[in-house]
Formats: structure tokens, C-alpha cells, sequence
């Protein structure tokens, strides 16, 4: 015999739809699910720009050009000033004698200004001290308003004073002297220096510039790009 359970009036019968517990308010979400997101997606923000800039190292190297022309130009200043104080200040013609004031710490020296070929001769006098005439040992020339002059003979002196100065030519000539003073390798150390000096700290300059900017660079770029994996850094807690 089947026996069929009939629940009670107004009781809940298993199975049926259950109602959630809790108030319900009219339109109040339900819980559990994402609210909807605002607004269009995002896309990545514009990435930073790398510092320092690579004009660091254009600029550096636009500096380095600049010395190269400064020491240049500084070595042929001191070449023309080299040349200028060597190349004999007046002229007096061949059998004329002239008195000139000679210093040994001068290093002077007597200049010629003639045709090739021709043949001199030249003599001291004075009584300040003891003179000595000695042919270089090498040839020089400078170029002084336009006029030619070679060393003829180098002066040596012991003491400073006035000396009479002679040269004569074994033939009448146009053939014209002055006393300078020798062109050394001392007189042109300083545009030496400049030529060498200015532009050598140019490139260092530029080499070390060029380096740090490139190592910062590098080092900024690896750090964008874990930014960029991994996220910024969130807060942190106490």
C-alpha cells in the first residue's frame, strides 16, 4: 500500500525554489559578480623618454671639433708670432755700417735678403764684449712684409751693449741685412702645446661623455622595460 506525504499547508516543500536569505532591496545588485567597468579600455601609456639625451654626445663631440680648430688655430698664431719676433725689425744695404744693440739672451742673428748665389761677408766691433760669427748649422727662412730673409750668421755675444755692424759683397748688389734673432724650437712651444693640448682634452672630454650617457642610457632603458613587464610598484603596507 503507497502511502503519498502531503506536506502541511504553507510549509516549504523540498525542491521547490528557494527565495535568498536576506533583504532584498529593489534594485540592488547582486553580489558576487564584477560591477561593470567605466569607460572605453586603455590602452599603455606613452613611454617616458630616456635620459640623459643623446645630445650630451652630439654636443660633447661638436666641442672636441671646436678644439681641434682652437689648437690649430693657436699653433699658427704662435708659428706667425715665432716668425714675427725672428725676422729682423729695419735693413741697411751691403757696405753700410750700422749700430745695432745686441743681447745674449736674444740669441740674435744676422738676416740676408738677396738674389741666390750671391756671396757676403760680415764683421762685428764693440767694446762691450767679445763676439763670435758662426754659420748655422741649418737653413732658415721667414717671410717678413713680403720680404725674404735667410739667416746668414748666428750672433754670439757675452754681454748686452751696442755693436758696429758691417757687411759687405764682393760685387755691387741689391743684397740687403738686418739683425733678427734665431728661429728655435723654444719659440714655438707654445702653439706646439696648443696643437696638441687643446684638442687631446676635446676628445677626452668627448670619450668620457660619450660613455657615462651611453652606460646611463642602457640603465634607464632596463628599467623602463621592467616597469613595462612587471608593473610599477604598489604601496606598501606598515
Amino acid at each position: 500500500m503507497s502511502h503519498d506525504f502531503v506536506p502541511p499547508s504553507g510549509a516549504p516543500g523540498y525542491g521547490a525554489p528557494q527565495q535568498p536569505y536576506g533583504p532584498q532591496q529593489q534594485g540592488a545588485p547582486s553580489y558576487g559578480y564584477a560591477p561593470p567597468g567605466y569607460g572605453a579600455p586603455q590602452g599603455p601609456g606613452p613611454k617616458a623618454k630616456i635620459k640623459p639625451s643623446v645630445g650630451w654626445i652630439v654636443g660633447a663631440w661638436l666641442v672636441f671639433v671646436l678644439s681641434v680648430i682652437v689648437g690649430v688655430a693657436g699653433f699658427a698664431g704662435g708659428l706667425v708670432g715665432a716668425i714675427t719676433d725672428a725676422a729682423p725689425t729695419g735693413s741697411f744695404d751691403a757696405g753700410k755700417t750700422v749700430t745695432v744693440p745686441l743681447d745674449p739672451a736674444d740669441r740674435p742673428a744676422i738676416y740676408v735678403s738677396a738674389v741666390a748665389g750671391t756671396t757676403y761677408e760680415c764683421q762685428i766691433q764693440g767694446d762691450p764684449g767679445t763676439v763670435r760669427l758662426q754659420r748655422p748649422s741649418v737653413q732658415q727662412t721667414v717671410t717678413a712684409d713680403g720680404v725674404i730673409w735667410e739667416m746668414a750668421l748666428r750672433v754670439g755675444v757675452d754681454k748686452k751693449g751696442d755693436y758696429q755692424l758691417t757687411c759687405t759683397t764682393p760685387e755691387a748688389s741689391s743684397a740687403r741685412f738686418g739683425v733678427g734673432r734665431e728661429l728655435v724650437t723654444g719659440s714655438l712651444m707654445g702653439g706646439t702645446v696648443a696643437l696638441v693640448a687643446v684638442p687631446s682634452a676635446g676628445f677626452l672630454l668627448a670619450v668620457v661623455v660619450t660613455i657615462v650617457v651611453l652606460v646611463r642610457r642602457s640603465g634607464a632603458r632596463k628599467r623602463q622595460a621592467a616597469v613595462s613587464q612587471w608593473g610599477p610598484p604598489g604601496p606598501y603596507s606598515g
